[in-house]
């Protein structure tokens, strides 16, 4: 038997587009503090807790009022043995209309509770989905991180890459 990749799901009384257009608002729902466009195939971005968590994903496939899909390129975390764990996994969203409710299921596949950093990586993307991206989609306002750390990191960040 294999195990099951971290999968969530939400209902929310709202039209798929509306639920599509939240998700690639990524920086509404999951940071502010993020470094990149997220809402192409080929697009980069980076989510980083410095010390913490750092993230690289690309957006992998768009499919309108539909489908998300980002590949990790490169990840890091603290704490665990292998800190690079989430590396090769990918993060889907899958959006179904029906009637005025809309389901949005959202696997982290390769996230296995094998992994060192499941149970807390499981908790952190409970809240991020389950809560803030559901609040963003129902009332229009996330509730995403706002470390100021973070968000001056990723600040400096974006300048150095402008020069």
């Amino acid at each position: 038997m294999t195990e099951q990749s971290f999968t969530t799901m939400i209902s929310v009384d709202r039209a798929a587009k509306v639920a599509f257009d939240a998700v690639l608002d990524v920086r509404g729902w999951w940071s502010k503090a993020l470094v990149g466009s997220t809402e192409n195939p080929g697009d980069v971005f980076t989510y980083e807790v410095p010390g913490v968590h750092r993230s690289t994903m690309e957006v992998a496939e768009v499919v309108p009022d539909e489908r998300v899909v980002w590949r990790v390129l490169d990840a890091w975390m603290d704490g665990v043995e292998d800190p690079t764990e989430w590396n090769g996994t990918q993060v889907q969203f899958e959006i179904t209309e029906s009637g005025a409710t809309t389901e949005l299921r959202f696997t982290h596949v390769g996230l296995v509770p094998q992994f060192e950093c499941f149970n807390a990586c499981r908790k952190g993307w409970s809240f991020y989905v389950d809560t803030s991206l559901r609040h963003l989609i129902a009332t229009g306002t996330g509730r995403p991180d706002e470390d100021p750390q973070a968000i001056a990191l990723s600040a400096e960040k974006a300048a150095a890459a402008s020069r």
